[in-house]
């Protein structure tokens, strides 16, 4: 089958491109509200961008109504953000911060989890978040009603069981991130193996290497 975008409506191109292009990682993305009380929002449009410098990026639509969502809206006057991992202990208070409730809501709190400070920003982060990266906006990107937000990584919070012994490398035993696939579907990352590159064919030269 074959599918035209250029002719297709939205909401099936987005059908398409979330049903195929996945797993697609979590980002919680916790705020700080205008009166200073914590707004967060799961987000699945959402990838690491670059590491010199450390980039995310994060891709945010309106609500139906054309209005900007509570973490737009807390970023475009903040410019700074917090992206928090999910892992299947955070997976049930991910899905509790995505419910339309009302913009004076505290999200962390609803969900019955647990905010701290962050060092380099005002926003706060979530404690039982695995792994949560301070962010500062790096600049706002306007594509109709979706705005694409990139954002340096100033800092990372990390559980320590989430590392190994010498604390660089990720302990897949402990860090098993869930990721979005399609509709209500969902994924874990504890079934992870390991695929080591292969030498390089003797009959290859280096300058016919494909990046």
């Amino acid at each position: 089958m074959a599918f035209d975008f250029t002719r297709m409506e939205a909401n099936d191109r987005y059908r398409l491109l979330t049903n195929f292009i996945g797993p697609r990682p979590i980002a919680l993305v916790s705020t700080l509200s205008e009166t200073g009380h914590d707004n967060a929002a799961p987000m699945s449009f959402f990838n690491v961008f670059s590491h010199d410098p450390a980039l995310v990026i994060l891709g945010i639509q309106t609500r139906p109504d054309g209005q900007d969502k509570d973490t737009v809206r807390n970023i475009r006057r903040d410019g700074e953000f917090v992206v928090n991992m999910v892992d299947m202990a955070l997976a049930d208070g991910m899905l509790v911060c995505g419910l339309p409730v009302a913009a004076d809501v505290d999200e962390v709190a609803l969900a019955g989890l647990t905010s701290a400070p962050c060092q380099h920003i005002r926003a706060r982060r979530i404690v039982e978040s695995p792994c949560a990266m301070e962010c500062r906006v790096d600049r706002l990107l306007e594509y109709g009603r979706r705005l694409i937000v990139i954002g340096e990584v100033l800092q990372m919070h990390i559980h320590r069981n989430c590392l190994d012994a010498a604390g660089r490398y990720v302990n897949p035993d402990v860090y098993q991130p869930i990721a979005r696939l399609h509709a209500d579907n969902y994924i874990a990352s504890d079934r992870q193996f390991v695929m080591p590159t292969p030498p390089m064919p003797a009959t290859v030269h280096a300058s016919e290497q494909v990046d």
